[in-house]
């Protein structure tokens, strides 16, 4: 009897690349975000291109180049001679999240320029990693005499007292003030390689929800439920997603699923009443 075997989904495809936090692949499985827009995607050879750039890069470098000459190599290389920015004119474009097109375009968003960038600086042997900044994803890189912030949508560092006048709205808005206020560095802790995964799926999602495509969000819903099975607000988002996009039993199904696992949360009864209204609906 033959074999029958056929290539796993993009959605399977992704679940082998996150499902354990050793040995987490960023870069394959941010590169990999895009199959859900574009399905005849080679995710490895986005890779393949992303090591053409670091290629180009190290042929640049001088063999006892210090860590300083490095990033700041490394900077003129991306943000000046390859170009690569912020995408200030259609900032909530959907291909600003997703690598294929940011390499073609060189614009994006700060968190897929600095997804980007980090490969970069690692091959390097950079010391660099990814902070979750409130608002404003940004890149830390740890040098012998201290440490560097760099705004990945400009290439600019910046100073302590920028990125304390930055959070400023952020902590007004949150009661952060006062006898709540916390020190900056704990704005500047590292994100992990999940974390980093889960906001540029966050970002998608709030694209698609804005423009109401309820297709497309379903489909980053979907990710973020396997990335992170236990975030029952994405169990209760992708039913309400499902519902606006009149798929009755996927939408009960997910939000008694968020029913079942939260005790306290604000939404609980607005949620039931969503759930009973659908299930009047189907009969």
């Amino acid at each position: 009897m033959p074999l029958s075997l056929s290539a796993p989904t993009a959605l399977e495809y992704f679940r082998t690349l996150v499902e354990s936090d050793d040995h987490f692949p960023l870069l394959e499985a941010a590169a990999s975000l895009a199959q859900d827009e574009y399905p005849d995607l080679d995710v490895q050879q986005v890779l393949g291109d992303i090591d053409q750039l670091l290629a180009r890069l190290k042929r640049r470098l001088p063999a006892d180049a210090a860590p300083l000459q490095r990033l700041r190599l490394l900077n003129q290389f991306f943000f000046h001679d390859l170009n690569f920015g912020g995408n200030v004119n259609d900032y909530y474009d959907p291909d600003n999240s997703y690598l294929n097109a940011v390499l073609r375009t060189r614009r994006g968003i700060p968190i897929s320029l600095a997804v980007l960038w980090m490969e970069l600086a690692q091959g390097l042997g950079l010391q660099a990693r990814g902070v979750g900044f409130p608002g404003h994803f940004m890149l830390k890189v740890t040098l012998p005499k201290g440490q560097v912030v760099i705004d990945p949508f400009t290439g600019r560092s910046l100073s302590r007292e920028e990125l304390t006048e930055r959070l400023e709205p952020y902590k007004r808005s949150n009661g952060l003030v006062g006898d709540f206020d916390v020190p900056l560095g704990l704005y500047l802790q590292p994100a992990t390689p999940r974390d980093i995964i889960a906001r540029m799926l966050r970002n998608l999602k709030e694209v698609h929800r804005t423009q109401e495509d309820w297709q497309r969000a379903i489909a980053v819903q979907d990710r973020l439920v396997v990335l992170l099975p236990e975030a029952w607000g994405e169990h209760r988002d992708r039913g309400l997603a499902h519902a606006a996009q009149g798929n009755a039993s996927l939408a009960v199904r997910d939000l008694e699923t968020y029913l079942a696992h939260v005790e306290d949360a604000l939404d609980i009864d607005a949620i039931a009443e969503r759930v009973a209204a659908l299930r009047r609906a189907e009969s």
